[in-house]
């Protein structure tokens, strides 16, 4: 059988992540499948990328060649990389030590173009009691209504994903303008953006989440404030706009209708059953989802709405008068 190799990009931009950033590197060396390389990109941090060097000698540390932002460091990744997939973890992860070897024995099958694999929460001190599990994509980890593990998917999310390397000479790599950058706003979809766009150049494209791979990630207390999630859903409205916009709406929101119309409402009604059966913390689940979705919605249409008005009316062309004749 045929044993892949794999370069693991890892994009960081604060040293506030020192610890985390360390170990999410030392558990990709441990991993039960080596990797050949590990990459980490620094955003426009010349401090931390200094120390980095220092501290990792045995780690490919390159700063941010395009863009600032998390597009342009992934990118910035991707064109080092030199084995035949190219992994993306998250700064703030930790990978579980058979990681990359279940990535690769999804990549058995030829016709799989990516695989991801499941993001579960590491919680700072304990777990937020009122975040509805439909929403575990505000703190970067799968979430209740996506599919089963093997079954294809639309995208794979960003901080546990990897693609085959030729993937990146047929599509221009990740949006910049999309997700996380300069903005104080926490946007995402950069990788949503980036999986429908290369669904629509290759329509034999099937990417897959396979559970078997496993990251935890890191989630603040801070993150887990009613504040927080509000901010965030707001953002993945804009976000969403950003990527119809370049995709379409068809691609662009197909789970979303799906996760809108069956996932949402079942969410709420189990909240409420679960207010009911003695369990007050159903109802502040079933609060939250009516509050993120309100939010996320307004998001999507004001930047919807900002960016109609920010295109130049096009006035019909004068007609000239019909000549008569005399």
């Amino acid at each position: 059988m045929h044993v892949r190799n794999y370069s693991v990009v890892i994009c960081v931009y604060t040293e506030d992540r020192w610890e985390q950033i360390c170990a999410a590197v030392q558990s990709v060396r441990v991993q039960s499948l080596p990797c050949a390389e590990i990459i980490v990109v620094v955003d426009y941090n010349p401090g931390l990328y200094e120390r980095l060097v220092a501290a990792m000698p045995d780690v490919t540390v390159e700063q941010n060649k395009h863009e600032k932002g998390l597009s342009g460091a992934r990118n910035t990744g991707s064109d080092l990389a030199q084995s035949e997939i190219v992994t993306f973890l998250d700064d703030d992860a930790i990978a579980d030590r058979d990681w990359l070897k279940s990535l690769d024995a999804a990549y058995d099958n030829p016709a799989i173009t990516g695989v991801g694999g499941l993001t579960v929460p590491n919680w700072q001190s304990k777990r937020c009691w009122w975040l509805p599990e439909e929403f575990y994509w505000v703190i970067g980890c799968n979430y209740l209504g996506m599919p089963p593990s093997g079954a294809p998917v639309r995208n794979l999310l960003g901080g546990n994903m990897s693609f085959r390397r030729e993937v990146f000479t047929i599509i221009d790599g990740f949006q910049a303008g999309i997700g996380r950058s300069t903005s104080k706003r926490p946007l995402g979809g950069e990788e949503t953006e980036f999986c429908i766009r290369l669904a629509q150049r290759l329509p034999e494209t099937v990417l897959v989440m396979d559970h078997r791979a496993r990251v935890s990630h890191f989630v603040p207390d801070r993150r887990c404030r009613f504040s927080y999630f509000l901010s965030r859903c707001y953002a993945e409205g804009i976000s969403k706009a950003l990527v119809t916009a370049n995709v379409g709406a068809g691609d662009g929101l197909a789970n979303e209708r799906r996760y809108v119309t069956r996932t949402l409402p079942l969410g709420v009604l189990k909240g409420v059953a679960d207010l009911f059966r003695g369990r007050p913390d159903g109802l502040g689940r079933a609060g939250a989802i009516i509050a993120g979705l309100a939010m996320t919605a307004a998001g999507y249409v004001v930047a919807k709405l900002q960016d109609a008005a920010a295109k130049p009316v096009r006035l019909p062309e004068p007609q000239e008068p019909p000549l008569v004749s005399r």
